[in-house]
């Protein structure tokens, strides 16, 4: 049986900043597969990762720890996204799309990111 490490899904000051920005994120698209543009990668974590790891055929690795759990984590080369966008769309699946809208040189702290584009049934969307 497989069971998941549940963990604070809050953005709170118990994770680490990235962790809080993609929390917070995610918090906007919780029915989506959210892809989290870091450097050149889309990332996946959590429960997200898991299923993308399921339906992708992707690798799902745990790197590094965030509110005291270990973080699952997916991730496609930002060159191919297109091709994984098509397979979840195929399946009936949504995603959103986050990419870094600051500037890493200048940035304090995680690089501002954003959703900018959303593919897929948009359903509970808040």
């Amino acid at each position: 049986m497989n069971k998941s490490v549940e963990f604070d899904r809050s953005p709170s000051a118990a994770h680490t900043p990235m962790m809080q920005q993609y929390l917070g994120l995610k918090a906007q698209y919780p029915e989506m597969l959210l892809f989290y543009r870091m450097g050149d990668f889309y990332e996946l974590f959590y429960d997200d990762a898991e299923k993308a790891a399921r339906i992708l055929d992707i690798t799902l690795a745990t790197r590094g720890v965030s509110a005291g759990a270990p973080i699952k984590m997916a991730g496609v080369p930002w060159h191919a996204i297109d091709q994984y966008l098509a397979k979840l769309l195929k399946l009936g699946e949504s995603a959103a799309i986050c990419e870094q809208i600051g500037d890493p040189a200048t940035s304090k702290g995680p690089v501002e990111r954003a959703v900018t584009r959303v593919v897929g049934t948009v359903r509970g969307h808040r």
